[in-house]
C-alpha cells in the first residue's frame, strides 16, 4: 500500500493509546505475580517444595514478559517523542526509530495489547511488505536483542529457580534453604571443620614465636660485654630500673610544680 495512506494524527493517538494498555498490562501482571509468590511462599512453609519450584517456573516467565511490556512502552515512547522522523513520506524509516519500529512489528503479536497490534498494522501498511516481513524475520539484526533475548521461550535453570525461591521465602519470612546451597553449606563445614583444627594445631606455635619475640629488649649500657644474669637477678634488675623510672618521673612532676 502506498505511503500516501499514512494518517499522522491517528497513528500518533494510537501510540498514546499503545502506551497506556502496556502500562495496565504491566500493573495487571505486576498484581498477579504478587499473588502467586504469596503462594509460592505458603508452599514453601507448608514444605511442598516441588509444587513451589513448577509454580515459580510461571512467575519467572512472567517477569519475563513484563520486562518485554516495558521495553515495547519505552519504544512506543521514542516514536512520540521522535514522531517527526516517523512521519517523514519514506519507504525506510529512518535509523533513529527503525529498531523501534521493527521491534514493534516482531514482537507485538506476542502480547495482548489490541491498541499495540492496530499500531503494528499502521506500521506495516507504511513501510510496505518487504519492510514487513524483514521485520518479522529479523533480517540483519533490526530488531532490538532485548527484544529477542524476552522472546525466548526456555525452561528456566535450577540456579534461577533457587534464586526466585530463596528471594520469596526471604520476602515473606519463610525458613527455606535450597538443596544446593544445603549441600555447599555442608562441604564448607567440612572444610571449616578441617581448616579450623589446623588452626588450633598451628595457634600454640603462632602464640609461642610470639612469646619469644616480645621479651627481645636492647641489652642496655650494664647488660653490654657482661654474661647474662639469673632470672632472680632479672626481677631485681628490672625492680630497680622501675623505681629509677618512677624517680626520675617524681623529679620532673615537682620541677614542674615549682615553674
Amino acid at each position: 500500500m502506498p505511503p500516501s495512506t499514512w494518517n499522522a494524527a491517528k497513528a500518533k493517538v494510537q501510540l498514546r493509546l499503545s502506551v497506556q494498555r502496556l502500562r495496565i498490562a504491566q500493573q495487571k501482571k505486576e498484581a498477579h505475580a504478587k499473588g502467586s509468590r504469596r503462594d509460592i511462599a505458603l508452599l514453601l512453609e507448608k514444605g511442598k517444595i516441588e509444587s513451589a519450584r513448577v509454580k515459580v517456573e510461571a512467575v519467572i516467565n512472567e517477569d519475563v514478559n513484563l520486562e518485554l511490556y516495558e521495553l515495547l512502552e519505552l519504544y512506543c515512547e521514542l516514536l512520540i517523542a521522535r514522531f517527526g522522523l516517523l512521519d517523514q513520506n519514506t519507504r525506510d524509516p529512518d535509523p533513529g526509530i527503525s529498531e523501534g519500529v521493527c521491534s514493534i512489528i516482531h514482537a507485538a503479536p506476542r502480547t495482548e495489547v489490541k491498541e499495540l497490534l492496530v499500531l503494528r498494522d499502521m506500521l506495516m501498511h507504511k513501510y510496505g511488505r518487504d519492510f514487513s516481513v524483514a521485520a518479522m524475520e529479523n533480517r540483519s539484526g533490526c530488531v532490538s536483542e532485548r527484544i529477542m533475548r524476552k522472546l525466548i521461550i526456555e525452561t528456566p535453570s535450577e540456579e534461577l529457580i533457587d534464586g526466585y525461591l530463596g528471594e520469596i521465602a526471604k520476602a515473606y519470612s519463610v525458613k527455606w534453604a535450597s538443596t544446593s546451597s544445603t549441600t555447599a553449606a555442608a562441604q564448607g563445614s567440612v572444610v571449616d571443620g578441617t581448616s579450623g583444627s589446623n588452626t588450633l594445631e598451628s595457634l600454640p606455635l603462632y602464640s609461642r614465636e610470639i612469646s619469644d619475640k616480645l621479651p627481645d629488649i636492647p641489652p642496655t649500657e650494664d647488660e653490654t660485654g657482661k654474661p647474662k644474669a639469673s632470672a632472680g637477678g632479672k626481677m631485681e634488675h628490672s625492680k630497680e630500673e622501675t623505681e629509677d623510672e618512677f624517680a626520675v618521673l617524681a623529679r620532673r612532676f615537682e620541677e614542674l610544680k615549682k615553674r
